[in-house]
């Protein structure tokens, strides 16, 4: 039997590291990335001022007609009745005969 070769060392060389992202943008994109984060944050206090004024605040009482009040009619007094309607014939078909 034929005897193998072996194969020569090979020399192993030092793999750096690959980064695995870069962000690469000047003073025009941080000063941008600046305002939109100012913005948001501003956009977002508000949101909250507001939410907190809705929820944490009881409605204030519903308010009386002045006008009512003063030519004395109330709701409760002129009451009309709600009529039914009902309608003459039965509704047809246009377009199709039968």
């Amino acid at each position: 039997m034929a005897t193998k070769k072996k194969a020569a060392p090979r020399k192993t060389a030092k793999k750096k590291k690959a980064k695995r992202f870069c962000l690469q943008f000047g003073w025009t994109g941080a000063f941008g990335l600046a305002v939109v984060t100012f913005c948001l944050f501003l956009w977002m206090f508000l949101l909250g001022i507001w939410a907190g004024q809705t929820i944490l605040l009881p409605a204030p009482p519903p308010a009386a007609n002045p006008v009512a009040e003063i030519s004395g009619q109330h709701k409760d007094k002129h009451k009309t009745p709600v009529k039914i309607l009902r309608p003459a014939k039965k509704k047809s078909r246009v377009g199709r005969k039968e």
